[in-house]
């Protein structure tokens, strides 16, 4: 079969819920709200553009769950009604081919920078590392209603998503957020029921799911996006997170989608170190979908790092997924999707954002904010870079910065 013929392929969910093809548009953080995160016109703009792309699961970046503990300046926060008419209108462009789109579900926890809350919540009190602490507030351990209080927002933030007229809820439980947080054991020390063994820190995530299926109809979606590791000493490791899937997978969870990392070592921001068979088959963290289709057959996505329309259909050929994951390239052509549905051998326009200053270069913080302002332009009606070399990335760059400095100003009424 063909790389398009394959791609085209429908999906059909655990709930009956059918994907139209087998590409998908995995998170990132548009931070895209207003500066007291609220939902943009620019946002259905930027999502109807990927739906006219021709992806068939279009993924929100991380939306917030509780508008007192968010990541960063500008997320969107979803919990309660104000925003609902352009809540539809983003759900209604994001759809308007057949897509699906799915808001990500996020409480950061100890991952919120203090220019935004000086008292961040986790499982335990456990700091960043010292190079870090400038950064990131040492987090309160959360109390027990405090903790079911979050299990509940997630679930009212589901809602409201639903009554929007999104198709399905991804949980945000990688990258070191604060589901993340529950299961590894250096984040969560605890050692009461939600803490101290594999399986009660897994209860955090199970309730989260459980609250979300309880408060939204059969027919709506939830996936999870889950770490394979932390890639961290004393961190959450491949064979709990094969605990954790083949768990969500008993409970009905429609769709896996494998990541790693955290801020403190984001597996998640390139492909620097990886193995030279990764590099060859493209995707970070097929191996550790190969492993995962030998306990389940629960849906699973991969992201990171593909590249070319023959690279994802191999993947999914290979039975190791069932959704290829794409990011970095939708931001450079939005349309990349439709033009291999069509049958053209496509090679990402992704490259490596450069600017020749060697310690700029080596911080992952600058390709992100490159690519969140192709974000924007797209936002905007207008065409993103593809690629930039020299000086105008990081001037981009701290156009975005300055952007989100002032917010945080005007966050804070200063």
């Amino acid at each position: 079969m063909t790389a398009a013929g394959t791609l085209g392929q429908t999906l059909t969910l655990p709930n009956g819920a059918v994907l139209p093809n087998r590409l998908a548009k995995s998170a990132m953080s548009e931070t895209m709200g207003t500066i007291n995160n609220r939902v943009t016109r620019e946002l259905a703009t930027l999502y109807g553009a990927w739906a006219d792309g021709g992806t068939g699961l279009l993924i929100t970046g991380n939306v917030m769950v509780d508008r007192r503990h968010i990541g960063e300046p500008k997320n969107v926060v979803l919990d309660d009604e104000r925003d609902m008419t352009e809540l539809k209108a983003w759900a209604q462009a994001g759809q308007r081919h057949g897509n699906h789109i799915w808001v990500q579900l996020n409480h950061p926890g100890k991952q919120s920078p203090k220019m935004l809350n000086k008292a961040p919540v986790a499982p335990s009190a456990v700091p960043f590392r010292k190079d870090m602490r400038a950064m990131f507030a040492t987090p309160r351990a959360m109390n027990e209603q405090e903790i079911r209080d979050t299990i509940g927002h997630f679930a009212r933030s589901a809602a409201l998503a639903e009554q929007a007229g999104f198709q399905g809820v991804q949980i945000h439980g990688a990258h070191g957020y604060l589901v993340s947080q529950f299961l590894s054991p250096h984040h969560n020390q605890r050692n009461d029921s939600w803490g101290g063994t594999a399986e009660k820190r897994m209860r955090f995530v199970l309730e989260v799911y459980r609250a979300i299926r309880e408060a939204t109809s059969p027919s709506f979606c939830v996936g999870i996006k889950l770490n394979s590791a932390d890639f961290q000493r004393g961190g959450f490791t491949e064979e709990e997170s094969l605990a954790v899937i083949e768990r969500l997978a008993k409970e009905g969870i429609d769709l896996v989608e494998i990541s790693g990392g955290n801020y403190e070592n984001p597996a998640m921001a390139g492909a620097a170190g990886v193995k030279e068979s990764t590099v060859s088959r493209e995707a970070y963290f097929l191996e550790f979908a190969e492993k995962v289709r030998e306990k389940v057959s629960v849906p699973l996505m991969v992201t990171g790092g593909f590249r070319t329309s023959e690279g994802m259909a191999e993947a999914v050929q290979s039975g190791a997924t069932d959704l290829v994951g794409i990011a970095r390239p939708l931001a450079v052509e939005p349309n990349l999707s439709v033009r291999i549905l069509a049958g053209e051998q496509v090679v990402s326009a992704v490259k490596p954002i450069t600017t020749g200053i060697q310690k700029i270069d080596d911080m992952a913080l600058m390709e992100v904010s490159w690519y969140t302002r192709q974000l924007g332009r797209i936002g905007k009606g207008k065409k993103p870079h593809q690629h930039s070399k020299g000086l105008m990335p990081l001037l981009e760059v701290i156009a975005v910065m300055a952007t989100r400095g002032v917010a945080n100003r005007l966050r804070a009424g200063e």
